[in-house]
């Protein structure tokens, strides 16, 4: 379990959204990177077995934000996904105190990293947000063909997530960044990991369930329409 890769949603979840002073600085330093700012503080508000984390964050300016990050296999979904909680985390805000908010979606596919900023103007085109008021960020995690050398900030910490093998971890155990993750995981004991993963299989079983009550729902739904048919094609003969 410890080899294995932090780019699973529960796993990412559990590293970097647990209650506790190492979570908390591996993921202060995370955001440092991806941000492109200084991280000074961050609360997450959202602790638990959900999988998406979102958190409060402030830099070293005093300046806030709201963020969510996605980790996501299905490209459609990604977007729709990031649209929504970008909205959510916007929308749980008071109208008096409106802080920028951004979605950092992990995206396991290639040649699919790119920002966008929304923007919403008013009918004489003004807009009614500064920019960079609504962001999402999205990076591809095999978009990486080249050596470590040649990788930027962004490009290291995503092989360091996607990457967690002995060979290719000590490629990069010099980076502070990446030091700060790796202690936080190696603080996670046996018995913590134990329960992530019985955490996680009993979520993909309630997962697993409510797909299959609802496709046995659709299947029902089908054969009744198909009966009412039935019936009103003999009544009219």
């Amino acid at each position: 379990m410890r080899s294995a890769n932090l780019l699973n949603d529960f796993a990412f979840k559990y590293v970097f959204g647990e209650d506790c002073k190492e979570a908390n600085d591996a993921l202060k330093s995370l955001l440092t990177v991806f941000l492109e700012r200084k991280v000074v503080n961050v609360h997450v508000t959202n602790v638990g077995v959900d999988p998406i984390l979102e958190a409060f964050v402030e830099f070293d300016d005093n300046t806030k934000m709201k963020l969510a990050i996605l980790i996501d296999q299905n490209i459609i979904k990604l977007h729709r996904l990031s649209e929504y909680y970008l909205m959510r985390l916007f929308g749980s805000q008071e109208e008096y105190d409106l802080n920028p908010c951004q979605v950092i979606a992990f995206y396991d596919g290639k040649e699919c990293e790119f920002e966008i900023d929304l923007q919403f103007r008013n009918d004489n085109g003004i807009l009614l947000f500064p920019d960079g008021m609504l962001k999402i960020s999205v990076y591809s995690t095999q978009n990486l063909d080249k050596s470590y050398d040649q990788m930027n900030d962004k490009e290291k910490m995503v092989y360091f997530l996607n990457c967690r093998d002995n060979g290719k971890t000590k490629m990069i155990e010099n980076d502070e960044v990446i030091q700060t993750v790796e202690k936080r995981v190696e603080t996670i004991s046996d018995d913590c990991w134990t329960k992530w993963i019985e955490d996680f299989r009993i979520q993909q079983e309630n997962e697993l369930k409510l797909e299959f009550e609802e496709a046995d729902k659709r299947l029902k739904e089908a054969n009744k329409r198909l009966e009412e048919a039935n019936k009103k094609s003999t009544r009219s003969k």
